[in-house]
């Protein structure tokens, strides 16, 4: 079935300043107190709870204190795949084996 995705990546970066400037607010940190948490500079947390834009970099460690760090973990897992026979299992064990993708 054909996936569609009607969030952008700007839609996505507009609700990550949201919820990251609720749960500050939440956890009672002033701006400069999650700067100085964090590490991040009051400059790049100023920017992004205006513009939404940081780097991975200080987002992570804006993620670290706000205690949601793990929630990026989960990013990008690749699909859990069952197996219910060994003929299932040696098709997997030739498609992981690759460590190139392909052109599809």
């Amino acid at each position: 079935m054909l996936s569609i995705n009607i969030q952008t990546p700007d839609a996505v970066m507009q609700i990550l300043r949201d919820n990251f400037k609720a749960k500050r607010l939440t956890l009672k940190l002033t701006q400069e107190g999650l700067a100085k948490r964090s590490g991040v500079s009051f400059g790049s947390l100023k920017r992004f709870e205006k513009t939404a834009e940081i780097s991975l970099r200080s987002l992570l460690k804006l993620a670290l204190v706000l205690e949601c760090l793990d929630d990026f973990t989960n990013i990008a897992n690749p699909e859990k795949i069952e197996i219910n026979s060994i003929d299932e299992l040696l098709k997997v064990s030739k498609v992981k084996s690759s460590k190139r993708g392909s052109i599809k």
